[in-house]
């Protein structure tokens, strides 16, 4: 009777999921990152199997990538601005208390998503920026130093004896496609028939991470260094509630990776969470929220990760050129170690 009924709830799972991950259904806990960044999935589970939680689990495996500068475009030595500094964005978001903590353009301090959940215990606030993010980093006991490499100084170098090229600037002069400035505003505004498409997906791989506990308590946790020769204060998706990532206990979480400024404008994180709320499938879930912004924007780069409550899990990306799949990364008692997945674009 035990085996009957099994394999009916196996069935019933199978009509239900409609998609690649079913298998995992209801393995819980669970650990879900993007892209390959493998020992920041394992630093996470490890976190969770010593009886951490959540939100330990997500902030251990996001510093984890901050220690090893994942694919250069986390943690320090990466993504040098304008004019040629590091700077760090992070955000932790507890699913139970729905408390956020987030810092951005936080400059000479290495734990950024540390610094961001100690914003969202030694503070009644929510986000903190700049040269202030550092100073209230540094009265909390974290250490100053600087977070240039010499791998950062030659990507900055390089960048100013190409002219400054590529950059982020539109509708002044110098002409921002052939000189760099300063720059002043043009008169006529003018919009190029070739957008640029500064975005790299090779250089720019925020991590994202998703935990869920046995009982389906939810976090969810960003870091980067940003774009690479941004607009120095420039802040992305990763650190906003919502867009780089979200957290809901009573339903599940999501993160969001790839062109920032144009993927926070429709909070993709939280848009995944709430269909997921009125019943979506993980999947499904993170492929309406990037249907959402290829409407607007057909080419983006982006992708995002979706988990709910009962360890259903899935992934999303928008296809172009150069971008065809997106991988990330996965724990649970099935798998017991990380697992790299894929999912390919649409």
């Amino acid at each position: 009777q035990q085996i009957q009924f099994l394999c009916i709830l196996s069935l019933v799972r199978a009509t239900l999921c409609q998609n690649l991950y079913c298998m995992y259904y209801s393995a819980l806990p669970l650990v879900i990152n993007t892209w390959n960044f493998e020992n920041a999935a394992n630093a996470a589970w490890s976190a969770l199997q010593k009886g951490g939680s959540v939100l330990d689990a997500v902030e251990r495996g996001c510093s984890q990538c901050e220690l090893e500068q994942c694919d250069g475009s986390v943690g320090f030595g990466g993504s040098p601005d304008e004019r040629g500094e590091t700077t760090l964005d992070a955000m932790l978001m507890n699913g139970d208390t729905m408390e956020v903590g987030a810092v951005a353009d936080l400059r000479r301090v290495k734990n950024a998503v540390g610094v961001a959940r100690a914003v969202m215990e030694h503070t009644e606030h929510t986000f903190i920026v700049g040269e202030s993010a550092t100073i209230f980093a540094e009265n909390m006991g974290f250490m100053s130093e600087d977070l240039s490499t010499n791998k950062s100084i030659a990507i900055f170098s390089q960048w100013l004896q190409q002219n400054c090229q590529p950059n982020y600037r539109k509708n002044v002069f110098p002409d921002p496609s052939k000189s760099c400035g300063p720059y002043k505003p043009k008169a006529k505004l003018w919009k190029p028939k070739n957008p640029k498409g500064n975005f790299d997906p090779s250089s720019h791989d925020t991590i994202g991470m998703i935990a869920i506990g046995k009982n389906g308590q939810v976090a969810a946790a960003t870091s980067t260094n940003g774009a690479t020769h941004k607009i120095p204060g420039r802040v992305g998706d990763s650190p906003v509630a919502g867009a780089g990532a979200y957290a809901d206990s009573t339903a599940g979480g999501a993160a969001a990776t790839g062109d920032g400024d144009i993927m926070m404008r429709f909070l993709p994180s939280f848009l995944a969470v709430d269909l997921m709320r009125n019943g979506a499938q993980p999947t499904v879930a993170c492929k309406m929220a990037i249907s959402r912004i290829k409407k607007y924007y057909p080419n983006f780069f982006g992708a995002i990760i979706c988990a709910n409550t009962t360890g259903g899990y899935g992934a999303a990306c928008n296809k172009r050129p150069g971008f065809s799949q997106f991988p990330f990364m996965v724990v649970n008692p099935q798998t017991n170690q990380s697992q790299l997945q894929k999912v390919d674009c649409f």
